[in-house]
């Protein structure tokens, strides 16, 4: 008696980047165009209605229905990544070819951890660092973004990596999550800060995937 084979298992459908990392590593490729670039970057610090240079790089790529703290999250982050010293470029397009991004996403740096490896990398002094961090806490939005150019450049400058994708949905929820999100990074921060919290296991450094739509409703629940 002869049996039908069974058929070949299929592979598993390969993971899907997150959205967020799909659009940092899209802006990547705009800023391999330097007049792109410095078109992105006259957004350093602004609101959406003053980014004129940078709507015709985004619209495209954005939902028209949009959430205003997402929207202005992603043209931060734009420009935030335009603005980059040519020494944190090769690092940024090796994280965004990286086959492993989607499934490490609590195991990677937020805000909290990027500066406690500054600290250790005697960038910034610690006292330093952490009155950032406790002042970042305190900031309403708009703060927070005017603050941002300056600190990211400080960081960047000394060879310290940031993660956009992470920056950029915490960006997205600070509004409406603050104290969460400022936990956060103040429990990586001292969990990576000096030779002890070095080699501690990560916190949780980002909002769960299931907290983090693209926040396309005008008046989200």
């Amino acid at each position: 008696m002869s049996t039908t084979p069974l058929p070949p298992a299929s592979a598993p459908p390969p993971a899907q980047p997150r959205p967020s990392d799909a659009f940092v590593g899209y802006v990547l490729s705009l800023c391999e165009n330097k007049r792109v670039q410095s078109d992105l970057r006259t957004g350093l610090g602004q609101r959406v209605e003053r980014c004129n240079y940078l709507h015709r790089y985004l619209v495209p790529r954005l939902p028209e229905r949009q959430h205003p703290d997402a929207r202005r999250a992603h043209y931060a982050v734009a420009a935030l990544i335009a603005a980059r010293p040519r020494s944190a470029r090769t690092a940024d397009a090796e994280r965004a070819n990286s086959a492993d991004t989607a499934h490490s996403w609590y195991a990677r740096p937020n805000l909290g951890a990027s500066l406690a490896a500054a600290v250790n990398a005697q960038v910034i002094k610690a006292n330093s660092a952490e009155g950032d961090l406790h002042l970042l806490a305190r900031q309403s939005s708009d703060a927070l973004h005017q603050r941002l150019p300056a600190l990211t450049r400080h960081l960047l400058g000394g060879g310290i990596a940031l993660d956009w994708a992470v920056l950029l949905e915490h960006l997205t929820w600070w509004d409406r999550d603050r104290d969460k999100i400022a936990t956060r990074w103040l429990e990586s921060y001292f969990r990576t800060a000096g030779p002890e919290g070095a080699t501690a296991p990560d916190a949780d450094t980002a909002v769960p995937a299931s907290d983090t739509p693209e926040l396309h409703e005008e008046n989200p629940s």
